[in-house]
């Protein structure tokens, strides 16, 4: 028996930019840096996309652009809120079953970093 298929997962870890976040008083005034990991199921897919082709496939430059204009469209008061809204829109991506997303506010704190995971869909 010949394998062709495979269950796949697209990845995009440590994207770093500045968004603009927060309800403290200084989070108000400026942007603040973030990092956002992102993972999608995108279920069984064949182990050789047909004709080598990038309209076969989830262009992973689209979803890094989601991210960034998503993040950056405005100002969101709350994290939550935020990882949501991105969540939503990387759901309705062609062939997307389920996401997996991570943001992280990088200078929040002195001592660490405070993040929140959201998980939807399919895993």
């Amino acid at each position: 028996m010949s394998l062709t298929k495979g269950n796949q997962t697209l990845n995009l870890t440590g994207l770093r930019f500045d968004a603009n976040l927060g309800v403290l008083d200084h989070e108000k005034v400026a942007p603040q840096p973030i990092m956002v990991d992102a993972e999608m199921n995108m279920g069984s897919q064949p182990l050789l996309p047909c004709d080598d082709d990038l309209m076969h496939v989830l262009d992973y430059r689209r979803v890094r652009t989601i991210i960034i204009e998503e993040c950056t469209a405005e100002h969101v008061n709350l994290l939550e809120t935020l990882i949501g809204k991105l969540c939503k829109r990387l759901m309705d991506l062609p062939g997307v079953l389920g996401v997996r997303v991570k943001i992280a506010k990088l200078e929040i704190f002195d001592d660490c970093e405070v993040a929140i995971r959201m998980e939807t869909g399919q895993w």
